[in-house]
């Protein structure tokens, strides 16, 4: 009996302070390499400084979202979490817990379930460059 639940990986380099990546390509070569049809996608960014969402990915956008994440959560010293493990990265942490790094996307007819000018972005918030890892979990 086949398993009910699959586990696919995501993996991107990604550069620091809000470098994304677009992954909507390689969820859509995950559903066509699962012959999905109807099923669900389950996403988990590993890391309390990465996070998914989705907008539109491009330029004039991607520019947007910097600045909003440097005027919501901008890099600054004098946060607690840097005084507590003598860090610099608490904004890096504020802006995923602001996002969040887990959501799903439907399939539906092979096909995700998103819009037109749709797509699901990985971000990388930390002061350094990371190797970022996103679990898929597919239920379907």
């Amino acid at each position: 009996m086949d398993k009910l639940l699959k586990t696919r990986y995501i993996e991107k380099t990604l550069k620091p302070e809000t470098g994304m990546a677009d992954i909507t390509g390689d969820l859509r070569r995950i559903a066509k390499e699962e012959s999905l049809s109807e099923a669900v996608m389950f996403l988990s960014s590993l890391g309390s400084t990465s996070a998914l969402t989705t907008a539109e990915f491009e330029g004039g956008l991607v520019k947007d979202l910097e600045y909003t994440f440097d005027k919501l959560f901008p890099f600054k010293k004098d946060y607690a979490h840097n005084f507590t493990w003598s860090d610099d990265n608490a904004h890096s942490h504020l802006r995923s817990s602001f996002l969040k790094t887990n959501f799903f996307v439907s399939v539906t007819e092979g096909k995700l379930d998103l819009g037109t000018w749709q797509q699901v972005i990985l971000i990388n918030f930390d002061t350094t460059s990371r190797n970022r890892k996103v679990v898929v979990k597919i239920l379907g």
